[in-house]
């Protein structure tokens, strides 16, 4: 009769025992905490024929983008949800300040009346667009193939919520000493009608349909996000310094620093992708699929920003140098 092999039990966080170290605050949050993810299994414990297991296994596992060990992924500002409301704690109170001081000294009331009517036509109707980013950036996170990427992704959404909240709480101050602009009102006429918007509501619209989980990070994070950080963050925010509004020209400011995060956990992923032959192929065709349509949407809304010459041609050149970073 054979000897039967006793096994030592595994310790916690066995998953992290090879650094030989106490895992960090990080490593203990984030790390390989997906469920769904097990190797030969179905995704969910269901019928491996249902309708979301068929989703994941064809829009997850079967992506064009393969790597052998997605949990190799770590966001390279290692944000955890404590340390994320820390963070941005600082930035609304930031934000909270800004509303204030400049409310006390009645800024919109020195607001030139055509700028006001700019502001409800390329400015306030902003809360459409970043609600189409909260829910790309929400689709990322439910589907992702690593628990680290999914929290990159979750907090990604939760500041587009954040900018589309500053929106809202300006489109409501405004409302009050620009009562004939159609502020609160004409929002969704515009988003659905305007010439300045229709590249943007395309663009996000058909991304919001593109359901493999790496084509809708590059899409999102490689195509439509630089494009609407160029344009509509910048690019207005600009204009507004030159029409006298400090106050929005700050707040996008703000919302920038952002971007720059989403920007470093986006290049991150990009790397570590791109040690797997085939999947650089994958991202260039992909960007080539969605940078025209990301080009027509700075060209339409560049079109009407005021007082920033060359603001369409500065914003792509912007875009293509955040991808020529990639080294794709």
């Amino acid at each position: 009769m054979s000897e039967i092999e006793v096994l030592k039990p595994l310790k916690t966080w066995s998953h992290l025992a090879k650094r030989r170290r106490k895992p960090s605050e990080y490593e203990i949050v984030s790390v390989n905490i997906l469920y769904n993810t097990r190797k030969g299994c179905a995704p969910y414990d269901m019928d491996p024929e249902v309708a979301m297991n068929r989703w994941y296994k064809q829009y997850r596992d079967a992506s064009p983008l393969q790597h052998d060990d997605w949990n190799a992924f770590r966001d390279p500002d290692e944000l955890v949800y404590r340390t994320y409301n820390m963070l941005q704690d600082g930035q609304e109170t930031y934000i909270h300040g800004l509303f204030n001081q400049f409310n006390e000294r009645e800024h919109d009331k020195a607001l030139d009346s055509k700028w006001a009517g700019t502001l409800a036509r390329l400015y306030t109707p902003t809360r459409y667009l970043f609600h189409t980013v909260q829910m790309a950036s929400a689709y990322i996170q439910q589907m992702s193939p690593a628990s680290t990427i999914t929290n990159c992704a979750a907090f990604q959404t939760a500041d587009s919520l954040r900018w589309l909240s500053h929106t809202a709480y300006r489109t409501k101050e405004l409302s009050l000493t620009f009562a004939d602009k159609g502020f609160g009102v004409d929002e969704c006429t515009y988003w659905e009608t305007d010439p300045a918007w229709q590249g943007f509501r395309e663009l996000m619209e058909k991304l919001l349909i593109a359901w493999d989980w790496g084509e809708a990070f590059v899409a999102l994070n490689l195509v439509a996000k630089p494009a609407i950080e160029e344009a509509v963050l910048r690019k207005l925010g600009e204009a507004a310094r030159h029409n006298g509004d400090t106050l929005l020209g700050m707040l996008t400011d703000n919302q920038l620093m952002d971007a720059v995060r989403h920007r470093r956990w986006a290049t991150a992923l990009v790397k570590m992708i791109l040690e797997k032959e085939g999947n650089a192929a994958a991202i260039k065709q992909w960007i080539a699929k969605w940078e025209p349509l990301a080009d027509k949407a700075i060209d339409a809304f560049c079109a009407a920003t005021p007082e920033v010459p060359d603001a369409a041609h500065d914003a792509k050149q912007a875009t293509r140098d955040f991808r020529l970073s990639l080294a794709l």
